[in-house]
């Protein structure tokens, strides 16, 4: 069963009410660092600093996403929260190479078998995701341990997908990749657990009917489009069912959405379950437009959904089926489809 976070880093929080965050970029001699990038994780709302080091960034309501702060050369600054009546001075400090510190050993696979399960663990194998490039494939490194099976990736630069099929330049700082197999093998098809976690900037690149159509595709039917169709219940053959067990039941029965500050609020009755782990509380099948299956298991009883979809508690919501198998080749902005 995959885990996978698609939308958000492991130290999501609430953000403030205001509309807009203001602030300066400067380096640790307190010299500005204008072109520095500044973005709201796993979203197109995004700026960049001024000459002076300076910049405003209206993201409109409550958010559940880091404020990411970065520039070449220098090690990303994420601001979980912060005062909008006060002008933020984000100092950067210069990064080390930590890829220097990582042991890359020797193993029996080569590197181009390597990046080939890197491609299908990261963007994906759908026919869209093969069609994502990533341009600086030689920033990636590798190290397999063949006695837990396991291989994991590092990057000290941030990944530039391109993915021409749906429009967008996807700026990802890896954060952590991790890819555990059934024996020694590199195969796609002995994997039985895969995990990356990192942030996220798009940038619009193209915007014509056919992208457009190609983007909407993508929409129907992943994690997003269930988040959303959640909080505003939204439950029917045309889009999810819920089904608990092997029979279809009332979703109205396990959620309870309530209004929360700019979010709603979520609230899972929790099933009983035999030999269930501890954080378990409880698990669906869902079933999109009558032919996409895919299997929900939650870790918490409650969670908030902002006004984009994006989900407070990622980390304890567990997919496997075709929503687990939509990666970033196929990942759309948090703020697709609203202004």
């Amino acid at each position: 069963m995959n885990k996978i976070l698609l939308f958000s880093f492991l130290f999501i929080s609430s953000i403030s009410f205001a509309q807009i965050v203001k602030g300066k970029v400067v380096d640790q001699n307190n010299q500005p660092l204008p072109g520095s990038n500044i973005y709201f994780d796993g979203t197109t709302i995004a700026t960049i600093a001024d000459e002076n080091g300076n910049f405003s960034l209206n993201y409109g309501s409550k958010l559940n996403s880091i404020l990411a702060v970065s520039f070449i050369g220098y090690q990303t600054e994420f601001i979980k929260s912060f005062d909008t009546d006060k002008v933020l001075k984000i100092v950067l400090k210069e990064a080390a190479n930590t890829l220097n510190e990582v042991i890359i050993k020797k193993d029996r696979f080569s590197r181009k078998q390597k990046l080939q399960l890197f491609r299908e663990q990261f963007l994906g194998k759908s026919a869209v995701a093969k069609k994502a490039i990533i341009e600086n494939e030689d920033d990636i490194y590798f190290d397999y341990d063949e006695k837990s099976f396991t291989i994991k990736a590092y990057s000290d630069k941030p990944l530039i997908v391109n993915n021409s099929l749906l429009g967008y330049r996807i700026t990802y700082e890896l954060v952590n990749f991790e890819v555990c197999f059934l024996r020694i093998s590199i195969s796609s098809n002995d994997v039985f657990r895969s995990f990356y976690a990192g942030l996220t900037r798009f940038e619009e690149t193209n915007t014509n009917a056919k992208i457009l159509k190609q983007r909407e595709k993508c929409y129907q039917g992943s994690q997003l489009h269930f988040f959303r169709n959640l909080v505003a219940s939204i439950w029917n053959k045309e889009n999810f069912l819920l089904f608990k067990g092997s029979y279809q039941d009332n979703p109205k029965d396990y959620f309870t959405v309530t209004d929360f500050n700019d979010s709603k609020k979520v609230v899972v009755t929790k099933q009983k379950k035999e030999l269930s782990l501890n954080k378990f509380v409880a698990e669906f099948n869902l079933f999109f437009n009558k032919k996409q299956q895919s299997k929900i298991i939650f870790e918490t009883e409650t969670f908030y959904i902002d006004k984009f979809g994006n989900n407070s508690n990622i980390e304890n919501i567990i997919f496997s089926g075709y929503m687990a198998q939509q990666k970033v080749g196929e990942m759309l902005p948090m703020n697709y489809g609203i202004e």
